[in-house]
């Protein structure tokens, strides 16, 4: 997730504010300490316009 955001230069809380949740929350999904919630996933992955196993691989 955080290379999708760089590649769009967009800062952490920019991605917070688009899934309306806080900077925190996307920096703990980010560096693996947070497993987001299914419909966040799908909000995620509809965003970036990639299938959720394009950006959370479960075997990572």
């Amino acid at each position: 997730m955080r290379e999708l955001r760089s590649q769009r230069q967009w800062s952490q809380a920019e991605l917070a504010e688009r899934l309306d949740v806080s900077r925190q929350t996307v920096n703990a999904i980010e560096t693996g300490k947070y497993d987001p919630s299914l419909p966040l996933a799908f909000a995620i992955a509809r965003l970036f316009g990639q299938p959720i196993e394009g950006i959370f691989d479960p075997d990572a």
